[in-house]
């Protein structure tokens, strides 16, 4: 039963959205530099913890919720971020976890930082196709050859999907490792764009060993291993696995890494539908969009790792471990949309304005997955641009991220 909303109520959430558009992008011109949009906006403790950097994966995040304002000086600062994240990309073709600005130094992370290249790629070739900065796969052509081969040598020979290690992606302090979900994801996506070989291998692989409770077990003998691990021991049976390696896997439930599989096409109908599904059971939206993992890993747990407990950081419900996310929030309401729920997709539009609005449009990095108190670095740009992403989807923009090109990407 539809709840009838107070008198008035409906144009208290509509002045909420339409002023936090405008604050959303108010903030991201303050954030943006010549080089690109920072992390966060400046302030002692941001440039202690290295917030007041070009991240790679922030940047392009950014650059798809920028890339959508409508804003001319939003768009040229999304263009920026991507080109000095190419100036600073290894010789190898990794692209940097951050590029110092001002010490002129790029970071690659403590096991390495997998998920900027792919990121990266992403926002590239959307920012061409969209006429942003018409050319720029050609002018970039180079660096984009370097990045893919980088890729395709993390790549695993029959299952064609990466391979990373731990606490090395966005979630940098989680022990996910192996097969990664959320890389995984990407990695699909980026290979649909560039037109790369074995992409509906990569596709099938992922259904197969991230959600083996509806899709046939691999006919490779280690996949089939791999499998019967997980289906022997797995609880949650309608999420897709945060990760899968050898005789472990992540049972915990990684939202993001689920609404991406929805977004990029990676995931087959049925269990993308029992995927939403399991979120929507568990309340992940509630009070705010989105809760970072459906359940903390806790200290008792085998995954559980002493670096978790770096800065006190990632202990139940706080940052990767159970936090809310304003960003992944923004990605929750484009996959309401993409599945068809759009009127859901606006309400949910309206309690994440409200979560990018406490303590005076604070747009937090995340908020206590219990307490909910504003925790993490404030004035955080891909919170903002995650903002303006999902306000122009839900609106009936096209989603940058779970749009499908007609063929792949050709370079030439």
């Amino acid at each position: 039963m539809k709840s009838r909303a107070k008198p008035g109520a409906a144009d208290d959430d509509a002045r909420l959205v339409a002023e936090c558009r405008a604050r959303a992008v108010e903030l991201l011109k303050k954030n943006s530099t010549p080089a690109g949009v920072l992390a966060a906006s400046p302030n002692p403790k941001a440039e202690r913890r290295g917030y007041t950097s070009i991240f790679g994966r922030d940047a392009a995040i950014c650059a798809l919720g920028m890339a959508v304002s409508g804003d001319r000086e939003l768009e040229r600062a999304a263009v920026a971020g991507l080109e000095t994240l190419a100036a600073h990309q290894a010789p190898n073709g990794q692209l940097p976890k951050f590029v110092d600005v001002d010490g002129r130094e790029a970071d690659f992370w403590y096991l390495g930082c997998i998920d900027s290249t792919l990121w990266w790629l992403i926002a590239l070739e959307y920012l061409d196709r969209a006429g942003l900065a018409r050319g720029i796969l050609k002018r970039q052509r180079r660096r984009v050859e370097r990045a893919l081969c980088w890729l395709l040598a993390q790549e695993h020979q029959r299952f064609y999907l990466l391979q990373q290690n731990e606490a090395s992606d966005w979630a940098d302090i989680m022990p996910r490792s192996g097969f990664v979900l959320y890389t995984n994801a990407l990695w699909y996506r980026v290979k649909r764009l560039f037109g790369l070989p074995h992409t509906d291998e990569t596709r099938a692989n992922f259904n197969g060993l991230f959600h083996p409770f509806s899709a046939g077990l691999p006919e490779y003998r280690r996949g089939r291993l791999l499998c019967d691990y997980v289906l022997r021991k797995a609880k949650n049976r309608d999420l897709f696995l945060s990760f899968v390696n050898f005789s472990f896997f992540g049972d915990e439930g990684d939202v993001l890494g689920n609404l991406l599989a929805m977004l990029a096409g990676a995931a087959e109908r049925e269990a993308a539908r029992r995927a939403l599904g399991a979120l929507l059971a568990a309340r992940v939206h509630e009070p705010y969009p989105v809760r970072a993992v459906v359940k903390p890993i806790a200290k008792t747990s085998t995954l559980w790792r002493p670096y978790m407990a770096r800065h006190r950081q990632n202990f139940a419900w706080q940052y990767h471990n159970g936090g809310i996310w304003p960003m992944v929030g923004a990605f929750w309401v484009c996959a309401l949309v993409g599945a068809g729920h759009v009127e859901l997709a606006r309400a949910e539009l309206v309690k994440l304005a409200r979560a990018c609005a406490l303590r005076g449009f604070r747009f937090s990095e995340w908020l206590h997955g219990r307490t909910l108190a504003a925790r993490g670095m404030p004035g955080q740009s891909w919170s903002a641009a995650g903002f303006l992403l999902a306000d122009h989807v839900v609106n009936g923009g096209e989603d940058p991220l779970g749009s499908s090109p007609e063929r792949g990407m050709k370079l030439a």
